[in-house]
């Protein structure tokens, strides 16, 4: 090839370059030169209206979002919050669109903000996709979706937070919550698995049996000690962690903390002046639930 020919050749392709870079989206107008979304446009099962920055920021602060977190968003919209948890949290997110126009729109706002490595929106449908490996999930649906997406995030690893604008979980009561000019965000922490009869040992080779009656994080029941019964007087769990309290025969406080997992329970026996280790087999299975189970109703988002 001749000289000419080959700076005519690299000639083009500078101009081939500099007109992919010219036409990469700098702003969210050039991103909606093709499609413009509308507030309350109407979507799969809901309807489009943004969540308001400062909401946003809200909510992923709740979920205690950082770098190590991988955030899905259900129903992510223009990718708002995906890319907030990227953006400004640190966060590897992913977002589930099902309308194809808002996920072209969502991804191209990706590259606006520059979050292409750590961010991206799918097109699909929330009932159907996987978002079980989520540390974190944010979504802004309605009262009936989140009661059907429900029983899949108390499958999820227990620890996990869950985060969402202005609807609520039904009887699964809010963990903490946050409020912005009359808009609420909701935070909720997956409970491990207690409900069921357990077996506290301590390090000296005293024992004390446990049986947990469990409604999502809320917990009742009562302890056995030498034969003799005694209700539990406090109760608390928030993911893994779980602390329980009650007066001994008599009249001492005594308390079991620590961490669950699956079967086993790892922590701390407190009581009349002593602290020491202990911990805590699950006999037999965890208790099943009704409040576990998918929601009445929702069987026609799955296909049943």
């Amino acid at each position: 090839m001749s000289l000419p020919i080959v700076r005519a050749v690299a000639a083009a392709a500078l101009l081939v370059a500099a007109a992919s870079v010219a036409a990469q989206p700098k702003t969210r107008a050039d991103c909606e030169r093709d499609y413009k979304p509308q507030v309350g446009q109407s979507g799969k099962d809901v309807v489009w209206v943004p969540t308001p920055d400062e909401l946003v920021a809200r909510m992923l602060k709740m979920a205690n979002v950082g770098p190590k977190d991988y955030v899905i968003d259900l129903g992510a919209g223009d990718g708002k919050i995906a890319i907030a948890a990227a953006k400004g949290f640190g966060a590897t997110s992913l977002g589930i669109e099902y309308n194809p126009d808002m996920v072209k729109l969502a991804n191209c706002m990706v590259q606006v903000e520059g979050m292409s490595g750590r961010t991206r929106i799918v097109q699909g449908d929330i009932f159907k996709e996987d978002f079980s490996k989520a540390d974190v999930i944010t979504m802004y649906l309605l009262p009936q979706l989140n009661l059907c997406v429900r029983h899949r995030i108390l499958a999820m690893k227990p620890g996990t937070r869950v985060t969402s604008h202005q609807f609520t979980m039904g009887e699964w009561g809010e963990d903490e919550k946050s409020e912005f000019e009359f808009r609420t965000g909701y935070l909720w922490i997956v409970p491990a698995r207690v409900g069921g009869t357990w077996t506290i040992r301590d390090a000296a080779g005293g024992s004390v049996g446990v049986a947990l009656d469990q409604s999502f994080q809320k917990l009742s029941g009562e302890v056995t000690v030498g034969g003799a019964k005694r209700p539990i007087t406090e109760a608390s769990l928030r993911g893994e962690d779980i602390r329980l309290a009650w007066t001994d025969a008599s009249g001492q406080p005594r308390s079991f903390a620590g961490k669950v997992s699956g079967g086993a329970i790892t922590g701390t026996l407190r009581g009349a002046g002593t602290e020491q280790p202990a911990t805590a087999a699950l006999q037999g299975a965890p208790r099943a639930g009704r409040w576990a189970e998918m929601a009445d109703g929702c069987g026609q988002y799955y296909g049943k």
